[in-house]
């Protein structure tokens, strides 16, 4: 999956709330909130975008635990197949903006259908229309909220969508050139966040459009609650999975729960586009924690706060990680020839010649050779030479986005089918942890690649063999 990021993604957008008598000015949230000139921004947490960071890239400010300017705004890790064009990226920071624009619900009305069209034309004015009937619909009328900042994320490139979401196939990378009906929404959620500290983000489902308005139409899932303000869910509806125990060594998947419009917590529909809603689940919120999956049918994010990137490995780790691989100058046990993992800044074209191979079955890693096909069982079944187990034999690429990985600990397993690397824990954590597929299948995904896991435990231990001498 694909991100799009606003490259000023902390100023104001055209989309901020705007003074009735001023309409070319933002309101100013309360003094002393506004960043100052030269100041630099307070970040909220980093979204990644799962399944599209094959490539090495900089490290990030938060992983070296300072910022640089204003590319606190736009740092990213990892870098799309394609390369990076324009505003694409797969990494994006969410700042604290010079201004805020949050909203927040203030006055509900209730009026004829017919008539909503004209009370939503004051575009200053954001709103969320429910459509009970034909001839009844109710309007929530927000006002702007001095102590928050709003996010928008989606599918439509307008200016007031600051990251932009793309589908992608189902074996990784971003879907490109003509393809398959998108699933995401054209504004597919929002994250306000609170401008003074501890800086909570909050998500909600669905984004206001160019006209400040959210239309929850005649077959969209929505409904009164007891205190009689409404709610209700987008067409796909947007999923957020929370891990337990933090995202950390000691991390468990958690349950998937769908957000609703206001930000209440449901179980899952029946199916993704169910007009009956879930159970409304009191004990949980939409606040957002470090390691918390955002699914919106089509693209899966991560969320990482500032804390816990600065518990993660940064790319000198990494780096360090596999010279200490190559120094130990692990060889092919049938070749006896000298394996070594190739540097990222070469980037992923081709295997190198000293590329370490592996059969995924059994975990024995070996250089590149042509015997043992067996072409009956599938183009890449091969034999192992030692066990002789038979299954697909691959490149193995390290995991180069620091953000997905739970801990520092060495690169010693491998997905399957895929091969990217990455430690022990942070294999077994993303193998136990299914993703939304379609309408409702799950399944677990390789993080950095998105490739579909295999076999019984989704990744395998590598065995390397020294060298002879």
């Amino acid at each position: 999956m694909v991100l799009e990021g606003n490259p000023e993604v902390g100023s104001p957008r055209t989309s901020d709330l705007q003074h009735p008598e001023n309409q070319g000015s933002c309101i100013l949230s309360s003094p002393g909130e506004d960043a100052q000139p030269g100041e630099e921004p307070i970040k909220y947490g980093e979204l990644i975008v799962l399944g599209c960071c094959e490539e090495g890239g900089e490290e990030t400010e938060a992983q070296r635990g300072e910022v640089t300017g204003p590319r606190a705004h736009s740092c990213y890790n990892g870098c799309l197949a394609s390369g990076d064009k324009g505003r694409r990226r797969s990494r994006l920071a969410l700042s604290r903006r010079p201004h805020a624009n949050g909203v927040k619900p203030d006055v509900m009305h209730h009026i004829s259908t017919p008539l909503v069209s004209k009370a939503l034309s004051n575009r200053g004015q954001h709103s969320i229309s429910y459509t009970l009937s034909r001839s009844h619909s109710v309007i929530v009328e927000y006002t702007h909220d001095s102590d928050t900042d709003m996010f928008q994320i989606g599918r439509s490139t307008e200016n007031m969508i600051d990251f932009v979401v793309t589908d992608t196939s189902p074996g990784g990378g971003a879907a490109e050139g003509p393809s398959a009906q998108s699933t995401i929404s054209r504004y597919a959620c929002r994250i306000l966040c609170d401008r003074r500290p501890p800086y909570t983000a909050r998500i909600y489902a669905a984004g206001f459009d160019a006209s400040s308005n959210i239309f929850l139409g005649e077959r969209a899932a929505k409904w009164r609650t007891p205190d009689g303000l409404m709610d209700g869910l987008t067409t796909n509806g947007v999923l957020v999975m929370h891990p337990a125990g933090g995202f950390s060594e000691d991390s468990a998947p958690g349950v998937w729960r769908e957000i609703s419009v206001c930000g209440n917590v449901y179980t899952l529909r029946d199916s993704r586009s169910a007009q009956q809603r879930g159970k409304l689940v009191e004990n949980e919120s939409n606040v957002l924690q470090d390691g918390s999956l955002i699914d919106l049918c089509g693209a899966t994010l991560l969320w990482r706060t500032p804390a816990g990137l600065l518990r993660a490995p940064t790319l000198k780790q990494l780096e360090a990680q596999r010279q200490e691989a190559n120094a130990a100058r692990p060889q092919c046990p049938v070749g006896l020839s000298t394996l070594a993992f190739p540097s990222p800044a070469r980037g992923r074209t081709a295997p190198d010649k000293q590329q370490p191979w592996v059969y995924v079955r059994c975990g024995h890693v070996h250089g590149y050779h042509g015997w043992g096909c067996r072409r009956e069982r599938g183009p890449q079944e091969r034999e192992c030479p030692l066990c002789r187990l038979v299954g697909p034999y691959v490149p193995l690429w390290l995991g180069q986005e620091a953000g997905l990985c739970l801990d520092p600990g060495p690169p010693s397993h491998a997905f399957a089918p895929c091969g990217h690397v990455c430690s022990e824990k942070t294999a077994r954590y993303w193998a136990q942890t299914p993703l939304p597929h379609g309408t409702h299948a799950f399944h677990a995904a390789c993080p950095f690649c998105g490739a579909w896991l295999t076999g019984e435990h989704g990744c395998v231990r590598l065995i390397f063999q020294g060298p002879l001498d």
